[in-house]
């Protein structure tokens, strides 16, 4: 039986008039940000390889070839992530591009999969909420693969040694200002219930209730810093270890958690304990999720404007896709904000 032939991809389009794929797409769209020279190339390269675009059939009755976006995501359960997945969808909806989403749930294996799956469905460009690795290290491989075939992305969370445009707020000082507000209140014995390794961001907000801590007379140890994750059971399982071993003397009265999903289980944890929240120990949030004002004790939360981080990103992917692979990265660091509600207020005596 005879073997059936594959149909010529963008990606092979692309690697024969050897530019990257946006700029391959955008010459075949049209795109006035392309060069004479380079649509020429482009045009030759798919007419040798007879490229047929996936939606040329329904270019022929009058539409247009489908562009896309992609977006890897870090846990599918989050709330946080609806907003900025919100945000994205927004601007790639005005800019007539679909948005395809993945989760990688942490796993580097899986982003790596995510990112190759979304590359098959002709994804033009990628967002990424990029994981770290595991506990032997953390494995760059796939963000160096994009940028060495001319792939272009925007970062939503930084990656040391990976020089590319990303989209965030400034996770130190926004921690910072949270374990600030729990140090105006009076609160000395500062905790931290710490994200997953795989993040950027849990090192970047244990660093911020450092610098707090560090600033005033306020005791936070290393044993303070509390590994947990970035869920409920996460939150809930680290506090009831933690504060079920330390003797009451040395209990710290003021928390801060790497989410809000996280501290809600905390909350739950020191209630089943017998503590009280504020009157025995102050919880700070982290990303204003909807859920933290509806809590039975309203949630103070650092306000993460995830909607419009998403929006961002996605509006600086289509200009980079547009201007090709010289583009220098670029840096923006929305503002977060601090919401105070009742699960934070001065120590008991």
């Amino acid at each position: 039986m005879p073997t059936a032939l594959r149909r010529p991809t963008l990606t092979d389009v692309a690697a024969h008039a050897g530019v990257s794929k946006a700029t391959a797409s955008a010459a075949l769209n049209a795109s006035a940000a392309v060069r004479a020279a380079t649509r020429d190339r482009v045009l030759a390269a798919a007419e040798a390889l007879a490229y047929r675009p996936p939606a040329a059939a329904g270019a022929a009755a009058g539409g247009r070839a489908t562009r896309a976006i992609g977006l890897v995501i870090k846990e599918d359960d989050n709330p946080y992530y609806a907003g900025l997945v919100a945000g994205a969808r927004a601007v790639a909806d005005t800019h007539e591009f679909v948005l395809l989403v993945a989760s990688s749930e942490g796993d580097v294996r899986a982003e790596r999969r995510a990112v190759e799956l979304l590359q098959a469905k002709e994804a033009d460009g990628l967002l990424l909420t990029p994981v770290l690795g595991d506990a032997d290290g953390a494995d760059l491989s796939p963000l160096f693969d994009l940028k060495r075939r001319g792939v272009p992305f925007v970062l939503l969370e930084a990656v040391r040694g990976v020089p590319a445009s990303l989209v965030d707020v400034d996770n130190v000082r926004a921690a910072c200002a949270a374990a600030e507000h729990l140090v105006a209140l009076g609160h000395t014995r500062l905790a931290h219930v710490a994200g997953p390794a795989y993040s950027t961001h849990t090192h970047e907000r244990v660093q911020g209730v450092r610098h707090a801590a560090s600033a005033s007379a306020a005791v936070f140890p290393d044993a303070h810093v509390i590994p947990a994750g970035a869920h409920l059971e996460d939150g809930y399982r680290a506090a009831r270890r933690f504060f079920e071993a330390v003797p009451a003397a040395e209990r710290p009265t003021g928390v801060t958690c790497y989410n809000d999903l996280v501290a809600v289980g905390v909350c739950r944890a020191l209630r089943e304990l017998g503590l009280r929240v504020p009157a025995d120990v102050s919880v700070v949030g982290f990303d204003d999720i909807p859920l933290a004002a509806y809590l039975d004790v309203p949630l103070t939360s650092v306000r993460v404007p995830v909607g419009a981080m998403g929006a961002r990103a996605a509006e600086l992917l289509v200009a980079r896709m547009a201007a090709g692979a010289a583009a220098p990265p670029e840096r923006h660091l929305l503002q977060a904000e601090l919401v105070v509600r009742a699960s934070t207020a001065p120590p008991s005596a």
